[in-house]
């Protein structure tokens, strides 16, 4: 099984999406609805969708123009291309030859961009290559949300992202990089590429044809954020978070006691799953603040101390980090929103 280290993403995300309707003349209204996504929300750059709600649209615009990216390429994808490339992957030894089996699919289904792995040493990285005036941001952003996914579950652990590099200027939304593919990011490079250890290359397939039926019944919402082995680490330590909220949370040395691990174990092994105590920290603290703000009527005061915030104005300097307002805009907008919609 797998889920996702966050449970809801830039509202950003959902605008390049229906750009695709737009190109293609689709009215987005009845796909927003089949979400459970409320039109009025989508023109507020600080909003947060649910990453489900996010998934579920995905699959809607999917059937609704028989492409499962977006629009982002002169060819459809067409409903059923990432079926046939978990299965195409699947039979294969190592994930070196799952990429290269993989990438030549992609290739031969995609026409704006070429997709190449490239090994320098001890790092490996997966290349794209755009042909000049195609569309980029959104594209370079879906497809390797799709690929790293696919490679992830078909190793059974997450491929940690060292650096990415993306080959167009920093998006209004940038800040969501550091969640969705790398603690290390780049804009304006000369291509959009990722690297990650080459030693995982030799990582060997472990899932079968009946996992295979397990994972495209839950895609695209187990790879929206980051894939994550339930069995992790990590997903531990989130569960063990999110069992302690809304009281205090626990800090990194009472943490690793209860683990039984030094702190330094502690710390290499969330490295080495791509994540940290802080940043599973402060996804808890953002999404539970988030909740609060618009779900109940607590002042903004109480929340803080709730989340572990010793001063307010702490909690207002890591809110704006987050979504780049105060609390209070943030309840103030939402509540307007929704009596737009009312």
């Amino acid at each position: 099984p797998t889920t996702v280290e966050r449970d809801s993403v830039s509202v950003a995300f959902v605008q390049e999406a229906l750009e695709g309707l737009h190109r293609r003349g689709v009215d987005p209204r009845p796909l927003l609805a089949e979400a459970g996504l409320a039109r009025a929300a989508l023109h507020a750059p600080d909003e947060r969708i649910p990453a489900a709600a996010f998934a579920k649209l995905w699959l809607a615009v999917a059937r609704a123009t028989n492409d499962e990216f977006f629009a982002c390429d002169q060819r459809a994808l067409q409903v059923g291309s990432y079926a046939t490339l978990c299965h195409l992957t699947l039979h294969t030894r190592s994930l070196r030859q799952a990429m290269t089996r993989g990438l030549r699919l992609m290739n031969l289904l995609l026409a704006d961009t070429r997709i190449r792995l490239d090994v320098q040493g001890t790092i490996a990285s997966l290349v794209f290559d755009t042909r000049a005036g195609a569309p980029r941001v959104f594209a370079h952003e879906t497809l390797f949300v799709l690929l790293h996914g696919l490679f992830c579950w078909l190793v059974g652990r997450r491929l940690t992202v060292r650096r990415a590099a993306f080959a167009y200027p920093p998006p209004s939304w940038a800040a969501e990089y550091t969640v969705i593919y790398s603690r290390t990011v780049s804009f304006n490079a000369a291509v959009t590429q990722f690297d990650f250890a080459a030693v995982d290359l030799a990582a060997p397939v472990v899932q079968t044809e009946r996992t295979a039926k397990d994972f495209l019944r839950h895609a695209p919402a187990n790879i929206i954020v980051k894939y994550k082995n339930a069995e992790s680490l990590s997903a531990y330590v989130r569960r063990q978070l999110r069992q302690a909220a809304p009281g205090p949370i626990p800090d990194f040395e009472s943490l690793a006691g209860a683990l039984g691990m030094s702190l330094s174990t502690l710390r290499r092994k969330l490295d080495a799953e791509g994540t940290s105590y802080r940043l599973l920290k402060d996804g808890l603290r953002r999404d539970l603040a988030l909740r609060q703000l618009t779900q109940t009527r607590r002042p903004i005061a109480e929340i803080a101390l709730g989340l572990g915030f010793a001063e307010a104005s702490a909690f207002h300097r890591a809110f704006r980090g987050w979504t780049g307002v105060s609390p209070g805009e943030y309840r103030t907008a939402h509540r307007r929103r929704r009596a737009a919609v009312e």
